[in-house]
């Protein structure tokens, strides 16, 4: 049987899919079925899907859903039965499904249409979900219903049944319940990746981080503090009075967003007026990884080296880069890639953020449990071990130990540059030669944000003034650029960009390089500047004005996360 985004196909139907897929690619005959998930994109397999039916397949049709159909439907029921009405056209309603062998459209669609033909077309299972999520009437909390919540009122303590698994796409009766699923369910439809609570001098508020940045703020009554505090803090089982006795409080809890589970990672610390607290939202709906695909769309040439990398039969892969520069999705990627049934491949992950069929996730709980859980590790047989972090002696201590027995190490780490890898091990206390035999590339991840396509607008050229601040050649002068609009548009909900897209710097570690570092013949600056001109790998900076040349981004995403005021041409 296939199993393939949260739907199982049976061993006959499995069959004739894996036939369609050999017909668009041989490649995929041989193919074991608890490996197409990770070897087949979604639109190659959906494509498939419809071909089988003669149905026709739209990838993209979240856009085109009329509001006013959904009127007559419950949002779970379509979200379990993977289908959704898009639009009328006459006496026809079409309607979107994943699964074109379930009656279950037909059944629910059919009673409340009586007088429409149902027409169907073949779509991603996201897409559903995001045609739902298009139409549901979520636009956060009125000052209304923020001002009506009682402060007394405490029936949350009534609620730990229910709160186990917080669904925030229903309707709550305790208001406080009502408020946090309003907030939480805004955040998952505006694809936020934090959420911020904040209690300054005068001004309790929440905002999302979208695309890299905070939005705007949503002033929430400063009576509520307490309680929502305490309600968070219940949402983990957690007594409330942890907040006054602890200066630092990490957790996590679920929420179901229409039934799709949402890993939320809790952190909370003290502050002068009150508190911060930041929960950051693992959506495993939304993340099925492919190297080269969405938002790992690598240039061909980044591509190769990857590739090249991941050939690497034993060593450490360091991906670098800032909280939240995309390293764990790009190593989750690479895992994908490399997932086969002869290899045995173990994760020591802080918290899990992609399970993957095939490979053994463990979570690790506290800091105390990390070296006797790699130990384990390291009697388990494996062939590829994923390290969360490297984050002190004992962490890289364990990772040159794997390395130097055999095993393939992917890890990351916080330096700002990949060359800066080799010593940020030396200063965590790892000798430089133990480092050049282990570590086999150094490689640096930032995500840029992308201009809207809809709403960019064209500029003849880069100006004087940041021609020299950015270290520009005089040829930006006469090259066509483009910025955000100020203004944005409601494709890019008024922010100018829409998405974004990783880039990627790899300084390879061969035996040459490796024996050059350990005899200190060159330094790690020098070979990445010595990379750098002879201008074959990929750097940061290169790849950021690509993107800038090809329209794709503009120079303030870019100057945003890559320092350009200097350059080693």
């Amino acid at each position: 049987m296939i199993d393939f985004d949260g739907m199982t196909f049976n061993d006959m139907i499995s069959g004739r899919i894996m036939q369609a897929l050999a017909s668009h690619d041989p490649q995929y005959g041989e193919l074991p079925h608890d490996q197409v998930g990770n070897r087949v994109t979604r639109n190659c397999f959906m494509a498939a899907v419809a071909q089988i039916n003669g149905l026709p397949f739209f990838p993209k049709v979240a856009e085109f859903c009329d509001a006013s159909l959904h009127t007559y439907c419950d949002p779970t029921a379509l979200t379990r039965g993977f289908f959704s009405p898009i639009c009328t056209s006459g006496d026809k309603l079409i309607v979107a499904i994943a699964n074109p062998w379930s009656p279950l459209a037909d059944e629910y669609l059919a009673p409340r249409f009586p007088d429409l033909e149902i027409v169907k077309i073949v779509t991603l299972a996201s897409e559903i979900s995001r045609a739902i999520e298009s139409v549901a009437s979520n636009s956060g909390p009125s000052r209304s219903d923020l001002e009506a919540i009682d402060v007394e009122d405490n029936d949350v303590e009534d609620n730990e049944d229910e709160i186990r698994d917080f669904d925030v796409t229903t309707d709550y009766s305790e208001p406080m319940a009502q408020l946090v699923a309003t907030i939480m369910a805004d955040a998952v439809k505006t694809r936020a990746s934090d959420i911020h609570f904040k209690v300054e001098k005068e001004v309790f508020y929440y905002t999302f981080r979208v695309d890299g940045d905070l939005q705007q703020k949503v002033e929430i009554p400063m009576k509520l503090k307490d309680r929502l505090d305490a309600f968070l803090l219940n949402l983990m089982k957690l007594p409330t009075e942890i907040r006054n006795t602890t200066p630092g409080i990490s957790g996590r809890f679920t929420i179901s967003y229409f039934h799709r589970p949402i890993d939320i990672r809790f952190e909370r610390h003290r502050t002068y007026r009150g508190y911060h607290v930041t929960m950051r939202l693992l959506d495993k709906g939304h993340i099925n990884v492919t190297l080269g695909k969405g938002t790992l769309a690598f240039d061909e040439e980044t591509l190769f080296e990857l590739y090249k990398v991941m050939k690497v039969p034993a060593g450490i892969i360091v991906m670098s880069g800032p909280t939240g520069s995309g390293k764990s999705t790009t190593l989750n990627a690479i895992l994908r890639e490399l997932n086969r049934p002869e290899v045995n491949i173990l994760t020591l992950e802080n918290p899990v953020e992609d399970e993957v069929a095939g490979i053994t996730h463990c979570d690790l709980k506290s800091a105390a449990e990390f070296k006797p859980m790699i130990s384990s590790f390291m009697r388990s047989d494996p062939d590829i071990i994923l390290m969360g972090e490297v984050r002190d002696i004992e962490s890289a201590e364990l990772a040159i130990e794997a390395a130097v027995t055999g095993h393939k190490v992917l890890t990351t780490i916080h330096t700002p540059r990949a060359s800066q890898i080799i010593e940020r091990f030396e200063q965590l206390g790892i000798e430089r030669w133990k480092i050049a035999q282990t570590l086999k590339a150094a490689c640096a991840q930032r995500l840029i944000k992308v201009l809207c396509p809809y709403c960019k607008e064209q500029q003849s050229g880069v100006s004087e003034k940041d021609r020299r601040v950015f270290c520009l050649d005089e040829s930006w002068s006469t090259i066509p650029v483009f910025t955000a609009a100020q203004e944005g548009c409601a494709e890019c909900r008024n922010t100018g960009y829409s998405g974004r897209t990783a880039i990627l710097e790899i300084i390879p570690i061969t035996p040459k390089v490796s024996d050059q570092l350990s005899k200190g013949e060159i330094s790690p600056y020098e070979l990445e500047v010595k990379i750098q001109e002879e201008g074959v790998l990929p750097n940061l900076r290169k790849s950021g004005l690509r993107l800038l040349k090809e329209g794709k981004t503009d120079l303030a995403a870019v100057s945003k996360v890559i320092d350009m005021t200097y350059s080693d041409d």
